[in-house]
């Protein structure tokens, strides 16, 4: 009996053995993986996404027609932050840039509103900085030729052929009784504490009608002599220009993000060339 079972034995070995023989042999994942070849490496090449191209700005569309007034809105797109201490050295102020305020397109909303949308009236672009030389001359006792405002306003209009154009400004303006100057548009706090201090908002705009053929100033010395001898009597603050103390940018850089300030300066430059417009609007 033990004889069948050695032989039995070896015949299970020799058949696994010829199984072995026959079978190949599955090769590792390591042995069959092979290097990319320089060709793969072009295809891969080829495919990897292409870079980002820099945002193109689109044309501003073109007004057609008969332009019976141009409207070039210089505000610009600072807000002024400045603060006023107990003496002149603790003064300060800061130039926010607040671009997306919009507030030249809001200059021209409030002329068309003003005129009923009128097609004749046509919104006047410029390039960035032509005001500059206005604004900052290099001489403020003998200005150039090139930083008087009919000359900036004639480069600006070459292909415009517009009867007249309407220039908003901004300007300086004095604190009421005292020698501190408010910059254009923007926002101050003054005094110390919090039962002493104070801050408003403020928008100082000036209007320029200017000739279209001669580009010569047209002007409106008496222009809403009513509306502003009544802010003369005005016995209350204006409450455009009320801000509360929580809502003063510090440190300033933090006025462009404030959407309340936003909004209120707007609604101040709104309300002050509704109140301007009229004088400047009318017809001779």
């Amino acid at each position: 009996m033990l004889r069948n079972f050695a032989v039995l034995i070896l015949f299970v070995s020799c058949f696994a053995f010829a199984a072995q023989a026959q079978s190949p042999s599955t090769p590792s994942a390591t042995a069959t993986s092979t290097p990319l070849q320089p060709v793969a490496k072009k295809q891969v090449a080829k495919k990897s996404a292409p870079k980002a191209k820099p945002a193109v700005k689109q044309p501003t569309a073109v007004e057609t027609g008969p332009c019976r007034l141009g409207v070039i809105s210089a505000l610009g797109d600072q807000f002024a932050v400045q603060h006023f201490g107990l003496t002149i050295f603790e003064n300060k102020e800061e130039k926010v840039p607040v671009a997306d305020w919009r507030l030249d397109d809001l200059a021209l909303a409030r002329v068309r509103a003003a005129t009923g949308s009128d097609p004749s009236i046509h919104g006047i672009a410029y390039p960035q900085g032509a005001f500059e030389p206005f604004y900052n001359p290099k001489s403020v006792l003998l200005r150039a030729e090139s930083e008087r405002l009919p000359d900036i306003v004639k480069s600006v209009t070459a292909n415009a052929s517009c009867e007249r154009y309407l220039v908003v400004m901004r300007t300086k303006g004095e604190l009421p009784g005292t020698h501190m100057v408010l910059d254009g548009i923007g926002t101050y706090d003054q005094g110390i504490g919090s039962t002493f201090k104070h801050s408003h908002l403020f928008a100082n705009i000036f209007l320029v009608l200017i000739n279209g053929s001669t580009y010569e100033t047209i002007s409106r010395p008496f222009a809403n002599f009513g509306a502003h001898f009544a802010d003369g009597l005005r016995l209350t603050e204006d409450p455009l220009t009320r801000l509360d103390n929580s809502l003063f940018p510090d440190p300033p850089e933090a006025a462009s993000g404030s959407t309340i300030l936003r909004d209120r300066t707007r609604a101040l430059i709104s309300a002050t060339l509704d109140k301007e417009l009229p004088g400047y609007l009318k017809q001779d």
